[in-house]
């Protein structure tokens, strides 16, 4: 007789202990545990929208590439234009396979001229670690530090105002997609102007052993709400940024998801170059969806226009600044117009939408 094998315990951040202390409902989440709300998920995303918010994304996953091939290689690897990156500057972009599908979405730092730090999904920081050194040649170190690190999140319109109190580092300096190193609270920083909420803020990298203090100079401003992954979701959702697993996976093109935008075909030839300069009419395309009838479009819901099934939902939720359901999901091309009718069948009932512009609203 042989047992099953027991799952293994998700992994902790350097903040667990926090969220417990806050009364967060915890759950699994890319193999760590993760707080899914504390107050709730509507005041959580108000507060994003209207002052600020905290998000412990100590999951995320850091990988440094360095040596004096490290430009190069990046440029190989990502769709984006790293020669375009200055001293203290990052972008968002991606990693494709030779087909052209998506490995991860990720922001590339450059640290140094010949030093990068890749901040990868959390889910794919294995995958993502075993295929960067996969390519890699002997002018090239890829090292995994996601271990070394905790990542916080001050994100809202008064983000800025909150913490430049607790640092010397000019933050109205900083632009969007931009970064400084400092100490904000005492804690050794990389202090970024970037998130995933579609609001202004910051992300704050630390080392793991001084999280906890990071996190406690922030919340000791009395000014921020601590956030967790239901609001995450919901936030990005009405911004209709896309989430890893869910409208993008290995099996999808930049063009497909509306990533056209990071993926610089101009730039010189990169892994799944090829394929994309073929320019092959696509098959189908991301849309955003706003329900015109009672019910919620949740992942997996088939999309109909007319009697035709045309795609499925990839994401779904109620939106709190809208007041109404909205969704991301692929549909076939011909169907994908903004303006375009469709119908979600929700629990054998087809419920009415339409093809929206996102962000949504």
């Amino acid at each position: 007789m042989v047992e099953d094998a027991k799952s293994p315990e998700p992994r902790k951040t350097p903040l667990h202990a926090r969220h417990k202390a806050l009364g967060a409902r915890m759950v699994e989440f890319a193999g760590w545990e993760m707080p899914v709300q504390y107050r709730g998920i509507q005041v959580e995303h108000e507060a994003v929208r209207s002052r600020a918010g905290l998000f412990d994304v100590s999951h995320m996953g850091e990988i440094e590439v360095s040596g004096p091939g490290a430009s190069e290689f990046c440029q190989r690897v990502t769709t984006n234009d790293v020669e375009r990156l200055g001293p203290s500057q990052a972008q968002y972009t991606l990693l494709l396979n030779e087909r052209a599908g998506v490995i991860d979405d990720l922001v590339i730092f450059r640290l140094e001229a010949d030093r990068y730090l890749l901040c990868v999904n959390a889910s794919r920081r294995a995958v993502d670690f075993a295929w960067l050194a996969g390519h890699a040649g002997d002018d090239v170190a890829i090292r995994d530090l996601s271990d070394d690190y905790a990542l916080l999140a001050l994100q809202g319109p008064a983000a800025e105002t909150i913490l430049q109190p607790l640092t010397v580092l000019e933050l109205s300096t900083v632009k969007a997609f931009n970064f400084l190193t400092g100490a904000v609270g005492g804690v050794d920083c990389i202090v970024s102007r970037t998130g995933y909420t579609g609001e202004d803020g910051f992300e704050l990298y630390c080392a793991a052993d001084d999280g906890a203090r990071l996190w406690d100079a922030l919340m000791g401003t009395g000014e921020v709400e601590p956030a967790g992954l239901g609001a995450r979701d919901t936030l990005r959702l009405e911004k209709g940024f896309s989430l890893y697993g869910h409208e993008l996976d290995e099996d999808t093109t930049p063009m497909e998801a509306r990533l056209g935008w990071v993926t610089k075909l101009d730039k010189g030839l990169f892994i799944g170059s090829e394929v994309l300069a073929r320019k092959e009419p696509l098959r189908r395309r991301l849309v955003g969806l706003e329900m015109e009838e009672a019910g919620i479009a949740r992942e997996g819901y088939p999309i109909f226009h007319g009697d035709r099934e045309v795609g499925r939902v990839t994401s779904g939720t109620r939106s709190p600044t809208l007041g109404k359901a909205i969704a991301l999901g692929y549909v076939s091309a011909d169907a994908a117009a903004r303006g375009t009718e469709v119908q979600v069948e929700i629990r054998r009932r087809r419920v009415r939408g339409r093809i929206v512009r996102v962000p949504f609203g």
